[in-house]
């Protein structure tokens, strides 16, 4: 299990930067505040980076499996294969209180223990069953039982900006 530490939070925008957006050191949100937007998302966007560098969005169902920011994919999709090659991402969600875009990279979670996390993360939260069986996860419930693959995103920074549109944190992880 990784634990992601406890970043930096700081205005995006200082009083120099002649922005609309505030510079009130008391508007600055605390991490927690984003770490229950991710936790609320029904779903999330995820942008990779195709091999010719165009960028690839698609939605996935993210979950935090204990300390570690996780979400399925088939080992064959575009994200995954854009994964294998540059493992930096964007996971972008927004709530009632908070619009977010997390940067960081996503790694395969390879240990078995992990792999359990998420797979019971991904069963309490969304009730997708995910079945063990020689080493690889499935979906029995669907057309040939497909393989998935669980991916770690690690942030490296965040922002959040707020639904007065005149707000904004950045958060940065040592």
């Amino acid at each position: 299990m990784t634990t992601i530490p406890d970043p930096i939070a700081e205005l995006l925008f200082s009083p120099a930067d002649a922005t609309p957006m505030s510079s009130d050191e008391a508007t600055v949100k605390p991490w927690e505040q984003a770490r229950r937007c991710l936790a609320a998302a029904r779903k999330v966007w995820l942008t990779t980076t195709r091999p010719d560098g165009r960028p690839h969005t698609a939605p996935v169902l993210l979950v935090w499996a204990g300390e570690d920011l996780c979400f399925a994919t088939r080992p064959g999709s575009r994200k995954a294969r854009n994964l294998q090659a540059r493992p930096s991402c964007v996971v972008a969600a927004s709530d009632e209180t908070l619009d977010l875009v997390v940067e960081g990279a996503a790694t395969l979670v390879r240990e078995e223990a992990g792999q359990r996390r998420v797979a019971e993360a991904l069963l309490a939260e969304y009730g997708w069953r995910l079945t063990l069986r020689d080493g690889s996860f499935h979906d029995d419930g669907l057309p040939g039982s497909p393989e998935y693959v669980f991916y770690r995103v690690t942030p490296t920074r965040a922002y959040g900006y707020g639904p007065d549109g005149l707000t904004a944190t950045r958060w940065r992880f040592a």
